[in-house]
């Protein structure tokens, strides 16, 4: 568990960045260089950032700003920003209140939450916050304990189910290997099968357990972790509602392509029949706004809510989530554009 000792006064953090230093000092080594690291070299994790940094904008001058709008429409209803807090795992190693200080102030920002199936809190405590959310899912051995996790989903009121599909195997995270991750006994992964046998990684999932799951739920289902343009046809093919083009963060496969590299293929592949979302490496309403540009319909933050999680709870998920949307407003006005509908590839120029 983090160390909290004295009171970080938030409204001194004017960059998201800024939230990791006091992270890193609060959180044990371990923990701190599970959430930080990569697969790998962390090469994917530094291309992410590279490849967002490549994107230039060329902005539009002359044009009334005085009034914006912010929201955006995600699988038919209102988000306040086009910004997702992705899912992230036992977030109660980054602060007692875990996931439900994240839940807390994504609601209070109008925004949309992601549940890890590897949460530290019930998908029923976090819905019971208000907070607008969906489910993520890790397929497991056992079947009908995922049917299980999908009835509670339901009854919950989660709003769609992600399914992470870049996790065929584990990757080599060499600052684990140095500093394995420790849960306290106080902590525990509330979704997963109680026999620990059948917590493992599923090799065999493919396209029919898509299939099964859709046999399952009446929810909208949305594929993270997809990459490849002939995959994300597959994705319309069998039916999801949407995909989210991800590396996961840099933390599966070394070496591989960003979301930003690849998306504009997706787009193409797809042709307008699913939604399509992105992460890895924003920290800026800017690196939002360049998401939007390249086609996607919204982006996620992952590690900064870490960040912000653990260096100042509640507070600090609000202050970080705050100096996103308040830099994409800034951007939008900036880039002359008035709604984010008309966010397009018009303000990209690349390196």
């Amino acid at each position: 568990m983090s160390d909290h000792g004295d009171a970080i006064d938030v409204g001194r953090i004017h960059h998201v960045d800024e939230f990791e230093a006091f992270a890193e000092q609060r959180l044990p080594a371990a923990t701190y260089g599970y959430v930080a690291g990569g697969a790998g070299s962390e090469g994917t994790v530094r291309h992410n950032r590279a490849s967002l940094d490549r994107l230039r904008l060329v902005p539009r001058v002359l044009r009334d700003m005085t009034e914006i709008s912010t929201a955006a429409t995600v699988l038919g209803s209102k988000i306040s920003h086009p910004l997702i807090v992705a899912p992230s795992a036992v977030q109660r190693l980054a602060h007692p209140d875990g996931e439900l200080a994240t839940a807390r102030a994504a609601r209070d920002a109008g925004l949309l939450m992601i549940l890890s199936m590897n949460a530290s809190t019930t998908v029923e405590d976090v819905c019971a916050t208000g907070v607008r959310c969906w489910m993520q899912l890790y397929f497991s051995l056992d079947l009908d304990h995922m049917g299980s996790i999908v009835a509670r989903a339901e009854a919950a009121g989660v709003e769609a189910l992600c399914v992470t599909v870049d996790h065929a195997g584990m990757p080599t995270r060499v600052r684990e290997l140095h500093r394995p991750l420790e849960i306290p006994p106080e902590v525990t992964f509330v979704h997963l099968p109680v026999d620990p046998a059948k917590r493992g990684v599923n090799r065999a999932l493919n396209w029919e357990h898509i299939d099964w799951l859709a046999a399952h739920t009446d929810l909208p289902i949305i594929l993270k972790g997809v990459l490849h343009p002939a995959d994300a046809a597959l994705a319309v093919e069998h039916g999801v509602s949407g995909i989210i083009v991800s590396n996961h963060g840099g933390r599966q496969l070394d070496g591989t392509v960003s979301a930003y590299d690849v998306l504009p293929a997706v787009l193409d592949a797809v042709g307008g029949r699913l939604e399509v979302f992105a992460d890895g490496g924003i920290r800026s309403g800017t690196d939002l706004l360049k998401t939007l540009a390249l086609g996607a319909r919204a982006g996620l933050v992952g590690r900064p809510v870490w960040w912000a999680l653990a260096a100042a709870g509640e507070a600090g998920v609000a202050r970080m989530l705050g100096l996103v949307t308040e830099d994409f407003v800034a951007a939008m006005r900036l880039c002359g554009v008035v709604d984010t509908s008309r966010i397009g590839p018009d303000l990209l120029w690349r390196d």
